[in-house]
């Protein structure tokens, strides 16, 4: 079983390739299931999102004394092997903590995007129904402002029928009153006529 991982090991990391020499700090971008790692440990809306996306910072200071052909010691096959059993332990153990911070407390990625489906139904449900108040609203806006226009309407023909009898009334009272002139100026003339005889006959005797 050990041989097998260290096959395994070696394919992922081979005998002069860099290894990990500092700490990996996962970090999770914007709820997605994108892990991305920042250099400094400290996730900012600011940092470059192409460095973040690196996963770990590799060098090789021994630059492959090695690939010369000359042997390894045994006592050198070990600390390489050993290096890269850590190296591997800490991208494991990053990766868990990236995937625990992606999880957000859940214990698989299915219970994950169960609760994401189900907070996003309960938001397409909630602006489903603000969607139908606003609707609701709309409707009772424009039956009150029919409403209004017909009450506006209403009493606009109910004025216009006062001021048509009350003009009706007015030439009516109008009409009486010119007969009344005219009645008044016959009755005066006749006056005067009946003065006129009466000096004319009585002031002669």
């Amino acid at each position: 079983m050990t041989g097998l991982n260290l096959f395994w090991f070696g394919i992922l990391f081979s005998l002069c390739n860099a290894y990990y020499d500092g700490p990996l700090y996962p970090e999770m971008s914007n709820g997605s299931l994108h892990h991305y790692f920042v250099p400094d440990g400290d996730y900012e809306e600011n940092d470059d999102p192409e460095k973040c996306q690196m996963l770990f910072k590799v060098t090789d200071e021994r630059a492959c004394a090695y690939g010369d052909g000359a042997p390894l010691s045994l006592k050198d096959e070990f600390i390489i092997i050993k290096r890269q059993i850590e190296d591997a332990q800490r991208v494991i153990e990053s990766i868990g903590k990236s995937i625990s911070y992606d999880l957000d407390g859940e214990d698989s990625y299915g219970k994950y995007l169960g609760r994401e489906s189900s907070q996003i139904s309960e938001s397409f449900s909630n602006s489903d129904k603000s969607l139908s108040e606003l609707e609701v609203k709309f409707q009772q806006s424009q039956d009150n402002e029919r409403n209004e226009i017909k009450g506006l309407n209403d009493n606009f023909i109910a004025m216009m029928i006062h001021t048509r009898a009350v003009l009706k009334e007015t030439i009516d009272i109008s009409s009486g009153l010119r007969d009344r002139y005219e009645l008044l100026s016959l009755t005066i003339r006749s006056h005067g006529t009946r003065l006129s005889r009466m000096k004319n006959e009585y002031l002669k005797v």
